[in-house]
């Protein structure tokens, strides 16, 4: 891209938000919006023999270029009509895990359904602040999945003693890489919500013009430190915060075992978005909603950018379309002083003149894109 902002112009359904999914991709190396990443190749490549998704970024971070190539492979699996997905990752040529790779291109993405972070169940937020965290906190990604594969084996145990009586000692392994992960993953939580919510804030001010005032909520599900305004006030300390874990869940064994399910850790936390003191996911104007989720995404911007030194791409989708008029031009006026950006639309004449020349223009059609000259 020649300048820092480009406008991507096209009609609907020729290829411009799967673009900025394809670009994100390379920040997580998960699909931002297919339940599996298998989704990710096209379905007509279905019908050769070996489908395959190949996608190469060359990219500059610091004074460097770096080259990623991600292969994803549905491949026969030696069963009659039994197929395996693979995928590869290829950093400057050499084989890495997702774990390995994630953090060196970084990316912020802003996309129209995405309002369901604010709007939709506690799941979307713990996913969007896990895509956010694993790009940049060192070892979150792998901590997370470690958690995750953790909490599968702990449940099941659960289940076989409360059906089988077997012996409640062979929790106690469980219990400890559940606790040192977790208490991992909740301080990673605590201070990034803090100092991207210190940034969000500001840009919503910008946004409303000091009108509203936007704050986060977050509610870590460990019951025992909660407060009358479901407040965690946990403690800095790794070491402390696994001993606190570890005994809550050897108090709530029994509870747990007669369920079958883990009732505690970070699986279960909640964030919410308060404007003015109301949460929006219940009482917030579509207006409030768009204006919060793109504060939300402004202020991650800004907090990789303080944590990296390194200037994420933010990639927006349709962006203006909800937007009064003068909430349009102060975010305008916010990209503008921001970094590299890619914005799609479909109706250049969103875009003031005085925007529009400062962009680069390319335009799409059936997946081809030309510039405008």
């Amino acid at each position: 891209m020649p300048r820092r902002i480009l406008l991507l112009a096209g009609d609907n359904a020729q290829g411009k938000t799967s673009l900025l999914e394809a670009i994100y991709f390379f920040s997580t190396f998960t699909s931002i919006q297919s339940n599996t990443d298998r989704q990710v190749i096209n379905f007509l490549a279905l019908k050769d023999t070996i489908p395959v998704c190949r996608m190469v970024a060359d990219f500059t971070r610091g004074e460097h270029q770096h080259q990623i190539e991600i292969r994803l492979i549905l491949e026969q699996n030696g069963a009659q009509n039994g197929k395996r997905f693979r995928k590869e990752i290829l950093v400057d040529g050499v084989k890495r895990s997702s774990h390995q790779a994630v953090g060196l291109f970084n990316a912020v993405i802003f996309l129209p359904f995405m309002t369901r972070i604010i709007e939709g169940g506690p799941e979307e937020r713990r996913r969007y602040l896990n895509l956010a965290l694993a790009q940049i906190v060192p070892g979150y990604a792998t901590a997370l999945s470690e958690y995750m594969q953790s909490l599968t084996q702990r449940n099941a145990l659960l289940k076989q003693i409360s059906e089988r009586n077997t012996d409640l000692s062979q929790l106690n392994f469980w219990d400890d890489l559940l606790a040192e992960k977790g208490s991992f993953i909740l301080l990673a939580r605590k201070k990034a919500i803090t100092e991207i919510e210190i940034i969000a804030n500001q840009i919503h001010r910008s946004l409303t013009n000091d009108q509203e005032i936007l704050q986060f909520s977050y509610q870590p599900a460990i019951s025992d430190f909660t407060n009358p305004n479901n407040q965690l006030e946990i403690p800095e300390n790794q070491i402390q915060l696994k001993e606190i874990f570890l005994n809550l869940l050897r108090q709530k064994q029994r509870e747990e075992i007669m369920r079958g399910v883990t009732t505690i850790g970070p699986h279960r936390d909640e964030l919410r978005f308060l404007v003015n003191d109301i949460d929006t996911s219940n009482y917030g104007s579509r207006g409030q909603i768009r204006t919060t989720m793109l504060s939300l995404k402004l202020g991650e911007l800004e907090w990789m950018k303080q944590r990296t030194g390194e200037k994420p791409v933010l990639l927006m989708d349709e962006t203006l379309a909800e937007l009064d008029n003068k909430r349009r031009n102060r975010l305008l006026s916010a990209i503008l002083e921001g970094d590299q950006t890619i914005l799609t639309t479909t109706d250049l004449k969103l875009f003031e003149n005085g925007f529009t020349k400062k962009a680069n223009i390319w335009h799409i059609e059936q997946g081809v894109i030309t510039s405008q000259t």
